[in-house]
C-alpha cells in the first residue's frame, strides 16, 4: 500500500472573468436571470449537469471555454452589466435604513433547521426550508440587519428513485462542500471560527461556514471535523435522516451551537427568531450566557430572554411537534442546567404544558411559547388552528385571546417568476415591480396586458414544461433501465396545448395525493376525452419512514403506467426546486387538497400566480384568504366533517364537477381570435390579488413591523443599565407570583336593570379583593360579548375597568361600562390580569381570576 495526498486543481479563472466568482459567491444571482443566463452562456450543457451551480461550473468547465469566453466583447459586457447591478442593489438605500435606520446596529438572528435558497444547495426538504430560503431573500432586498442559523448537512436530504412497481427508496450522496456556494470563516488570524460544546457525553466542535445571500448572510454549522468522534460527525450529515436521539443532538448543536457561533464571530443579537421549535434551544443559550456573563439570576435570566425572542410555528397538529422523553432531555441538557444555576427538572418543565408531570414528554414547541414574547402562525386559519391546539398553555384564557398570533406566507416573486412573464411586467408595470412585488396597485394594472400577449407568454412556459417533463422522464426510464421503447415513448408524453395540472408537494397521507384517483372510472373519461384533452403532472417525495405516503406515490405511479393514460399523467422522480421552478411556471391549475385544517400555509400554490397559474384548492392555508370567486375554483367548501371519508367523497365529488363544469369548459372556450378570454381574466385576477398580498417582502415587512420592530424595542429596554430593566421586571413578576393566590373577584353587578337599546352601555360595579397586590399591578376587565345558550361567551371583547376606590383593607371597587353594541342574547364576566408595562401581554405570567 502507499501514502496519497490529495489537493485541487482547477481552471484559472482568467483575469477578464474575475468577477465570475464574486458573482457565483453571492446567491443574489439566484433571482437574477440576467446573471443566471451569464453562467449558462459558459456551457449550457454543463450548467445543467451540475444543478444550476455557478461554483461547480468555475470548477469543471474547460479552460479552453473560459479563455474564449474573456476575449468576448459580448460576454465581457453581458458580464459588466451584471456586476454593476448587483453594485447597485448592494449599493441602494433599502426600506429598513428608511424606517428603522436607528436600529441598523440591532442585529436579528433567523434560527431555522433547513434553508431552500436554490437547487445547488440542497440543505432543505420542502415548505419550511423554501420559506425560510424566501425570507432571507426577502430580508435581503428589505436591508433587514438579519443573519441565518443552520446546520449544513453534507447529505442534505435524500434523492429519491423509484422501482419498477412504483415504490420510492432512498440515496443519500455526499455533497462536494468544495463545490458548493459556501466558505469558511475565519478570524483575524486568518483560523476557521469553531465553537466547542457539549452534546451528551462529549464535548463537539462545530465549524462555522457562510453562504451570502444578496445583502444578508447565513450561518451554516459543520460537525464533520475530524476532531470529532465518528458518531458527533453523523450530526450534520443528512436532514431528517435520523433517529429520536439524533435529531435532539441536531437541535442542541442549532440552538446552543448557533448562539455560540455568532458570538464567537461578534454577533450579538438583539432578538432571535425561531423558525419552527427545531431551534428553541436558543433560548435556553440565552439564558446560559446571561447567568454567567451579566450575573443574572435564572429568573431574571428568562425574563430578559423570553422579552427579545420570537417563535413561528408551522405545526397544524400536535403529532407535528418535536417531542422527547424526559430520560433523552435529561441525558443532552444536564450539562446545562449546571451553568444556568437550575436543575435539570426546571429546564424539563419549561418543556412541558403540565410541568412536573412524569408522563408528559418535553415538547419543543411548549418550550418556544414559554421562552418568546411573540408567537405567530403562517396563516390568519393557521393562527385560529394554533391558538385552539395550544390552549391548554393558558388554562382559563378564552381561545380567542390566546397570545399567538398570524402572519401569512408569502414568497420571493423573483425567485419563481419566468423570464417570460417578467418581461412582460417590466413593459406593462415598469421596473418598480420588481423592487416592489408587495404593491397592490402595480399589479392591478394587469389588466393593461394585452390578453394574447399574456397568452402568448403562458404558451412558451407550458411548452417549456412539456419539453422539461419529457427529458425528465427520459432520464428516469435510462437510470431504471428499461427497454429502448419506454425511452423513446418519454419524448411523446403530454401534448404542449391541452389543459395542464400540477400537483407537488410532500407525499404526507393529509395531502390526499390520490384523492383524484377516487373515481377512476369518472377521472379516465376527463383523460381519455379526444375533444379536450387534460393532463396531470404529479411530484413529491415521502418521508424515508413514510410507509403510508410512500403507498400514495406508489399509487400514482401505477395508474400513470396504465397505457390508456400514461401521455396525459406522469409522474416526475426526485422532486427538487429545479422541478418546482419548471413546474409553477408552465402549468395552467395547481391542484392541491389536503385534509382540512391541516395545511397551515402552503405556499406552493402562491408560486404559480405571478405565472398566470391558476389555483384550485380547498379552501384551508392560505387560500381562505386568498380566494374570492373570481381568482380560481374552492374545492369544497369550508366545512370539516366528522367522518374523514365523507369528507374525501365530498371534496373528491367536487374536483370532478369543477374539471367537467367549470375548468375544462373555461379553457378550452375561444373568441374568434383563438382567446380564452375568460380564462385569461381569471388568470389576470389570480395575478392581480394574490400577487402582491402573498409575497416574501409583504410577509417579511410585517415581521419586521408587528415583531421585529417591537421586540427588538423591547429587547434593548431589557438591557437598559445592565439589564437592571429586566431584573426590576422579574422581582416584579416573583412578587406578584408569591401573592396572587390571594387575588379574587368578591362581587360584580351590573348597575342598572332591565332590556338595554343598542346604542346604550350597561355599568358594572365590581368588588376585587387584591389583598397585598397593588391595584396598579393588576387589570380588572370586563369580558362581554355574544352568548350561546352554553354559558359561555362567544368572541367576547374586553373593557379596562378603573379603579373607583378602597372597601377596606386590600379590597377595591371597579367600574366599567359595555357598550350595548349588538341586539340579542349577551353575556358579561369580570376578570383580574397582572398588568405591567414591560410585559407582552396580560397573559404573559398565565395569569387569570375570573369572578
Amino acid at each position: 500500500m502507499y501514502t496519497v495526498k490529495e489537493f485541487m486543481v482547477v481552471p484559472a479563472i482568467p483575469e477578464p472573468l474575475a468577477g465570475l466568482r464574486r458573482l457565483a459567491d453571492n446567491l443574489w444571482w439566484t433571482w437574477n436571470y440576467d446573471a443566471v443566463q451569464l453562467f449558462n452562456r459558459l456551457d449550457r450543457r454543463l450548467w445543467s449537469a451540475v444543478q444550476h451551480n455557478p461554483v461547480r461550473l468555475l470548477a469543471d468547465i474547460p479552460q479552453e471555454k473560459l479563455e474564449r469566453a474573456a476575449q468576448d466583447p459580448a460576454y465581457l459586457a453581458h458580464m459588466d452589466r451584471v456586476l454593476e447591478a448587483l453594485d447597485d442593489y448592494l449599493g441602494e438605500k433599502t426600506w429598513f435604513a428608511s424606517k428603522y435606520g436607528e436600529l441598523a446596529d440591532s442585529r436579528i438572528a433567523y434560527f431555522s433547521m433547513e434553508f431552500g435558497l436554490h437547487e445547488c444547495l440542497p440543505i432543505y426538504s420542502g415548505g419550511l426550508g423554501v420559506l425560510a430560503g424566501d425570507h432571507m431573500k426577502s430580508a435581503s432586498d428589505l436591508g433587514l440587519p438579519l443573519v441565518g442559523v443552520g446546520l449544513l448537512y453534507h447529505q442534505g436530504y435524500f434523492q429519491q428513485f423509484l422501482s419498477n412497481d412504483g415504490w420510492q427508496f432512498e440515496d443519500y450522496p455526499t455533497l462536494d462542500v468544495h463545490h458548493l456556494p459556501v466558505e469558511l470563516v475565519r478570524d483575524e488570524k486568518g483560523n476557521p471560527v469553531t465553537v466547542t460544546l457539549p452534546v451528551g457525553e462529549r464535548d463537539v466542535t462545530v465549524q462555522v461556514m457562510r453562504v451570502i445571500v444578496g445583502r444578508v448572510q447565513l450561518y451554516l454549522l459543520d460537525t464533520v471535523l475530524g476532531a470529532n468522534h465518528p458518531d458527533d460527525r453523523a450530526i450534520t450529515m443528512r436532514l431528517y435522516g435520523g433517529d429520536q436521539e439524533m435529531r435532539i443532538r441536531q437541535e442542541v448543536v442549532l440552538g446552543f451551537g448557533g448562539l455560540r457561533a455568532l458570538r464567537a464571530m461578534g454577533i450579538s443579537p438583539v432578538v432571535c427568531h425561531m423558525n419552527e421549535g427545531h431551534s428553541a434551544f436558543l433560548a435556553l443559550e440565552q439564558v446560559r450566557h446571561l447567568v454567567r456573563t451579566e450575573k443574572l439570576t435564572p429568573t431574571e435570566a428568562r425574563t430578559a430572554v423570553a422579552g427579545s425572542t420570537i417563535f413561528t410555528t408551522h405545526t397544524p397538529v400536535p403529532a407535528g411537534i418535536d417531542t422527547f422523553p424526559q430520560a433523552l432531555v435529561t441525558k443532552y441538557l444536564t450539562p446545562y442546567a449546571g451553568e444556568m444555576k437550575c436543575t435539570i427538572d426546571e429546564l424539563i418543565h419549561l418543556g412541558q404544558t403540565h410541568p412536573g408531570s412524569a408522563e408528559e414528554p418535553f415538547s419543543m414547541a411548549t418550550l418556544a411559547l414559554n421562552l418568546s414574547r411573540m408567537s405567530n402562525g403562517v396563516s390568519r386559519r393557521h393562527g385560529e388552528v394554533a391558538r385552539e391546539m395550544w390552549q391548554s398553555n393558558w388554562e382559563q384564557v378564552p381561545v380567542e385571546e390566546i397570545p399567538i398570533t398570524s402572519v401569512t406566507n408569502g414568497i420571493h416573486v423573483r425567485s419563481w417568476i419566468s423570464s417570460d412573464v417578467e418581461q412582460l411586467l417590466d413593459r406593462y408595470l415598469g421596473p418598480e415591480w420588481a423592487s416592489n412585488p408587495d404593491d397592490s396597485q402595480l399589479w392591478a394594472r394587469i389588466t393593461e396586458i394585452p390578453d394574447a400577449e399574456l397568452w402568448r407568454a403562458h404558451e412558451r412556459r407550458r411548452e417549456r414544461l412539456v419539453v422539461e417533463t419529457r427529458a425528465h422522464l427520459k432520464a428516469q426510464c435510462q437510470r431504471r433501465g428499461a427497454p429502448p421503447a419506454q425511452v423513446a415513448e418519454a419524448e411523446e408524453v403530454l401534448n404542449p396545448e391541452a389543459l395542464t395540472i400540477g400537483f407537488a408537494r410532500r407525499f404526507a397521507p393529509y395531502k390526499r395525493a390520490t384523492l383524484l384517483l377516487r373515481d377512476e372510472a369518472r377521472l379516465l373519461k376527463l383523460l381519455t376525452n379526444p375533444d379536450r384533452p387534460i393532463q396531470f403532472i404529479f411530484a413529491g417525495k415521502a418521508h424515508p419512514r413514510d410507509n403510508m405516503g410512500k403507498e400514495l406515490v406508489k399509487q400514482l405511479i401505477q395508474f400513470a403506467r396504465r397505457t390508456d393514460v400514461r401521455k396525459r399523467f406522469v409522474f416526475l422522480e426526485n422532486y427538487n426546486m429545479s422541478i418546482a421552478r419548471f413546474l409553477v411556471q408552465g402549468v395552467d391549475v395547481w391542484m392541491n387538497n389536503p385534509t382540512k385544517p391541516l395545511e397551515a400555509s402552503g405556499t406552493s400554490g402562491m408560486k404559480v400566480v405571478p405565472n398566470g397559474g391558476i389555483n384550485f384548492s380547498v379552501l384551508d392555508g392560505w387560500w381562505c384568504e386568498g380566494y374570492d370567486g373570481t381568482n380560481g375554483w374552492a374545492i369544497g367548501d369550508d366545512r370539516v366533517y366528522d367522518n374523514a371519508d365523507y369528507q374525501d367523497f365530498v371534496e373528491s365529488e367536487s374536483i370532478y364537477d369543477l374539471l367537467e363544469r367549470e375548468i375544462i369548459p373555461e379553457y378550452y372556450e375561444r373568441s374568434s381570435d383563438g382567446l380564452p378570454r375568460k380564462w385569461i381574466a381569471r388568470m389576470k385576477s389570480s395575478m392581480s390579488t394574490c400577487t402582491p398580498r402573498f409575497s416574501s417582502r409583504r410577509m417579511v415587512r410585517e415581521y419586521c413591523e408587528r415583531l421585529y420592530i417591537p421586540t427588538v424595542r423591547n429587547g434593548l429596554h431589557l438591557r437598559e443599565q445592565t439589564f437592571a430593566v429586566a431584573k426590576s421586571l422579574s422581582s416584579w413578576r416573583t412578587a406578584l407570583l408569591d401573592r396572587w393566590s390571594g387575588v379574587k373577584v368578591e362581587s360584580f353587578a351590573a348597575l342598572e336593570n332591565g332590556e338595554r337599546r343598542v346604542g346604550a352601555q350597561l355599568n358594572v360595579q365590581a368588588t376585587v379583593v387584591l389583598g397585598h397586590v397593588d391595584p396598579q399591578d393588576v387589570a380588572v376587565q370586563l369580558y362581554h360579548g355574544p352568548s350561546p345558550n352554553n354559558g359561555t361567551i362567544k368572541s367576547g371583547s374586553v373593557v379596562e375597568m378603573q379603579c373607583a376606590g378602597k372597601v377596606r383593607d386590600g379590597v377595591f371597587t371597579f367600574t366599567g361600562a359595555v357598550p350595548c353594541e349588538r341586539s340579542g342574547r349577551q353575556a358579561l364576566a369580570v376578570r383580574v390580569v397582572p398588568s405591567h408595562p414591560d410585559l407582552a401581554g396580560h397573559f404573559d405570567m398565565h395569569m387569570l381570576k375570573w369572578g
